[in-house]
């Protein structure tokens, strides 16, 4: 569960990398996101930042 946590976590940080140059929209970004916490079965945004 923590290494799952763990990779949530750096993938959403590089997420936001993409989002704050600009190279993906803010539709992409929840999207992916939410794929993402269905992936790493993360209930809500609670433990993430907006």
């Amino acid at each position: 569960m923590q290494k799952d946590i763990m990779r949530y976590s750096m993938q959403l940080a590089m997420l936001k990398q993409l989002l704050n140059k600009k190279l993906i929209t803010d539709k992409e970004y929840n999207a992916v996101k939410f794929k993402l916490m269905q992936d790493y079965k993360i209930p809500s945004n609670l433990i993430t930042p907006p």
